[in-house]
């Protein structure tokens, strides 16, 4: 199969032919129709995690997917071939990815029916996005009519935590320059943009003198950030800051759970949230779109492995 792949150590990614997975007893073979970037695969891309992953090479990148079922393997009842789903990968080694033709993942876990509401662009740039937004919304402990400062807001996880938090009634601070970044975080609903090239600290205490009661850390300096809390607050941290740097700070990992991915699912389909898709790549584009995302592109980048998706 064709899929975009780190072939050996110290090697750039490339769109190679790889072997066809199968699925073993327990795992669904997932025809895949899409996928998308995230700061993971930037990190396996770089060679980041060299010495912290087994690395099973060829390493097909891409933690997102999004298809149909093509086959199942034994013991599995809960999926059948032909059924559209999206998921996360989640396993131990660092070899199996979403940006390729094929993926076998466990049938159990990490994976949830699309609804029909749903294309299959959209649910293939949800997965591990929208589990990392709920997820530090969750670990901050947001409450209504609270301030919430978002730092990182113009990438993925911080353009569907933007429309979380101001759906529970939050007062939301986006870090985004002038221009183009600010619109689009405002049109998501952030009602304040602070340029993160300037002084961040003076521009929102000029918003909210006494503090901001939450903090979501997805890029900047968790230590300087923490400083703007008010007395009570937390900053939840996607970057390894935690309780070890701040008595404040909670680390996040995301866990793409069958049940959070069956809600974000859920959520895009009665229009409670959009996936912020800003371009789409064909899968021999996938080296430009991880140019791309290394330079700061805003929101979701997708990558279309199957022509158009779609539920057929």
């Amino acid at each position: 199969m064709r899929a975009f792949a780190v072939p050996s150590a110290d090697t750039e990614p490339t769109v190679t032919e790889v072997p066809d997975p199968t699925a073993g007893p327990g795992e669904a073979l997932v025809r895949v129709a899409a996928s998308s970037l995230n700061g993971f695969d930037a990190s396996v891309a770089a060679g980041r995690l060299h010495g912290m992953m087994e690395h099973r090479f060829p390493v097909v990148l891409g933690k997102d997917f999004a298809g149909t079922v093509e086959a199942v393997g034994e013991g599995v009842t809960r999926f059948a071939p032909g059924d559209a789903v999206f998921g996360v990968v989640m396993k131990p080694h660092l070899g199996d990815g979403g940006i390729g033709e094929l993926l076998a993942v466990p049938a159990d876990q990490f994976i949830a029916a699309v609804p029909g509401e749903v294309d299959l662009t959209t649910a293939g740039a949800l997965g591990l996005a929208g589990t990392a937004a709920v997820d530090s919304l969750a670990a901050a402990d947001l409450q209504p009519d609270r301030t919430v400062l978002i730092s990182g807001a113009t990438g993925g996880v911080g353009a569907l935590t933007i429309q979380y938090a101001v759906a529970t009634g939050a007062t939301v601070i986006a870090t985004a320059r002038p221009g183009a970044e600010a619109e689009f975080v405002t049109a998501l609903g952030a009602q304040h943009a602070v340029d993160y090239t300037g002084d961040v600290a003076a521009q929102v205490r000029a918003i909210a003198p006494d503090g901001v009661d939450a903090i979501l850390h997805l890029a900047g300096d968790g230590a300087a950030l923490a400083d703007l809390l008010a007395p009570g607050g937390k900053i939840a941290s996607t970057l390894g800051f935690g309780a070890d740097q701040h008595p404040a700070a909670v680390f996040v990992m995301a866990n793409p759970s069958a049940e959070t991915l069956q809600q974000l699912a859920a959520d895009v389909a009665a229009g409670r949230i959009r996936v912020p898709v800003t371009a789409t790549y064909s899968l021999e584009q996938a080296p430009q779109a991880l140019a791309d995302y290394r330079s700061g592109a805003l929101g979701k980048l997708a990558i279309q492995l199957s022509g158009t998706p779609s539920r057929g």
